[in-house]
């Protein structure tokens, strides 16, 4: 969650590009509203949880620790650490950070029939969904999200590789002023159905395997948004991308960090009584005026559901070009 002047929380749900430069003026692009789920990979493993009896936890490791290196061996994946076990003779120097500070750990390992276990659950980067933003038939490039994703410890995920997979909205926790709702998602299949490239402030980006069904539209220039009514395609039951009402309440300069450069507010019926406003999974959905595509979701007030921030779609192009 970042802390602003107003709260902000990302509209983000965390559990889990060689583009050529364009003529945003001119170019069509598809807005698409699907829920996807995303897999940002990086080359630092953590503990994301223990076993019920965990030699891990008895020593003192705490979830969120990063694993910097077991006997002396840099770890940079999942199967470096069941490697350095399996060479181990039995107790084990693991290595730590925590916050900015760095700590080993003296601990022997169970044995088990699947060889020695520390009792850990390991996280190699961020798995979560986000709403495709767009989707550029000529070169089946995508952006999604608006924003970047971090790493736990709260900068940017420097990701290695990722993908993304088909997913359903199985659920929705409605969104109220100081508990901010989201979307449940779930993966409905294990096939990636695109990968990813680029992990940037502005939105993630890569390339879809199959096409993205719709229309293409216009990109709508930044110095043409105006306040007033405009839509967002948005996926909040199954897989289904409904288009909704909203109200573009204030325009910033695009200079504007963080994804923050249009105020908007959910006047859409349907919308606010199935979610409250805008939640966490939402963050990518398209933003629709004039029948241009001029923008993606990225934050919700925490206080205000209804309200939230959005992006102008040039600065997401920028970013993946």
């Amino acid at each position: 969650m970042k802390h602003f002047k107003t709260r902000l929380l990302s509209a983000f749900f965390v559990i889990f590009m060689l583009a050529q430069p364009v003529q945003a003026a001119t170019q069509l692009l598809i807005p698409v509203g699907r829920v996807v789920g995303l897999e940002l990979q990086n080359d630092t493993v953590s503990i994301a949880a223990f076993d019920d009896v965990s030699p891990a936890e008895a020593a003192g490791l705490k979830a969120g620790d990063r694993i910097l290196s077991i006997d002396g061996k840099a770890i940079r994946c999942a199967q470096d650490v069941h490697d350095a076990l399996r060479a181990s003779g039995g107790t084990v120097q693991v290595q730590v950070q925590r916050g900015d500070k760095c700590a080993t750990y003296k601990l022997t390992p169970a044995i088990t029939a699947h060889g020695p276990k520390l009792g850990i659950f390991l996280r190699q980067g961020v798995t979560g969904i986000g709403t495709i933003t767009y989707y550029d038939p000529q070169s089946r490039r995508f952006g999604t999200l608006g924003h970047g994703v971090n790493d736990p410890n709260g900068g940017l995920l420097a990701m290695t590789e990722g993908k993304c997979y088909r997913a359903t909205v199985a659920s929705v926790r409605k969104g109220r002023s100081g508990d901010p709702g989201q979307l449940v998602g779930a993966l409905t299949s294990q096939m990636p159905i695109g990968t990813l490239s680029r992990n940037t402030a502005r939105g993630v980006f890569g390339v879809m395997e199959a096409p993205c069904s719709g229309e293409a539209i216009p990109v709508g220039s930044a110095d043409k948004i105006k306040t007033g009514s405009a839509t967002i395609l948005s996926t909040i039951v199954g897989e289904s991308v409904q288009e909704y009402s909203v109200e573009i309440v204030k325009i910033y300069p695009a200079t504007r960090p963080n994804g923050r450069n249009m105020l908007i507010r959910v006047t859409d019926p349907a919308l606010l009584q199935a979610t409250g406003g805008i939640v966490q999974g939402m963050s990518g959905s398209p933003i629709i005026q004039d029948g241009k595509l001029v923008g993606a979701v990225t934050h919700v007030l925490v206080n205000d559901p209804t309200t939230g921030y959005g992006i102008f779609l040039e600065n997401m192009l920028d970013a993946a070009a």
